[in-house]
């Protein structure tokens, strides 16, 4: 299976990466999408190390809605960061975490918008997939996206219900389900779970944050995907193993692993 999201080179696991790559392993993943903040050159730098520890990882690069704020200025400079990255990173194979988050409005939110559209068309011109990062903003993700419909990408840490769901494939991506699915309240996204064609399925960590149950509370890493995928099957009446391949399937497919 693959760990669709992670944050595998934050700070949060400098310590101990080795031990977490190898419960990773050990757990049956085969890779990892690691999700590298552009401007932040500590976790760019710690990308090689994950490298080098687990060489079948790859990453996504972009600018996070909540740092949009520092090209408020001038929104094309997060489009000429990202391209800079591009360029410089190995083994980048998406463009993300980007989008619109309304709930925390870190950025102002015309200023989102104007670096998720140029970071948008970065990733069309290199044509490369985006990892897409939506909170209380459906409507104005859904929008902008329309206007990229060449772009392709996932929608990560979907937790919304089976409407949301529609909405969300309707725009022709997949869907990464969290471990908010393994959660006593999430029965909507559970029930949802069950209407995601297979081919479109995805499943992540988003470590180290939102550790599932039986975990929750603690720091999340890329093994606990397991459980995700555990309750995932066990929502849609299938066995772990065919939610485990039917997922690093769509992973090959989308990020060109």
């Amino acid at each position: 299976m693959i760990d669709s999201h992670c944050h595998l080179a934050g700070d949060e696991f400098a310590a101990d990466l080795k031990d977490v790559i190898a419960r990773a392993k050990a757990a049956g993943l085969a890779s990892a999408i690691v999700i590298l903040a552009a401007q932040d050159e500590a976790e760019i730098a710690r990308w090689q190390t994950v490298r080098a520890l687990w060489p079948e990882a790859r990453a996504a690069v972009g600018v996070h809605p909540h740092q949009a704020g520092a090209f408020a200025a001038e929104p094309e400079g997060a489009a000429r960061l990202l391209a800079s990255r591009l360029d410089s990173v190995p083994d980048v194979r998406a463009v993300g975490e980007i989008g619109l988050d309304y709930h925390y409005d870190f950025s102002p939110r015309d200023v989102q918008q104007a670096v998720f559209r140029a970071q948008l068309r970065v990733a069309r011109e290199r044509g490369l997939p985006v990892v897409i990062h939506t909170r209380e903003a459906e409507a104005d993700t859904l929008a902008i996206l329309g206007e990229h419909v060449a772009t392709a990408g996932v929608f990560h840490c979907f937790s919304g219900d089976t409407a949301a769901a529609a909405r969300a494939l309707a725009t022709g991506f997949y869907i990464s389900i969290p471990g908010i699915v393994s959660f006593p309240k999430a029965g909507e996204l559970r029930e949802a779970v069950k209407t995601i064609p297979l081919e479109r399925l995805l499943i992540e960590t988003d470590s180290p944050y939102l550790a599932p149950v039986p975990y929750r509370g603690k720091r999340n890493e890329p093994a606990y995907v397991a459980r995700v995928a555990e309750v995932v099957a066990e929502a849609r009446g299938m066995t772990t193993a065919a939610v485990a391949a039917a997922v690093l399937e769509n992973a090959r497919r989308l990020f060109r692993l």
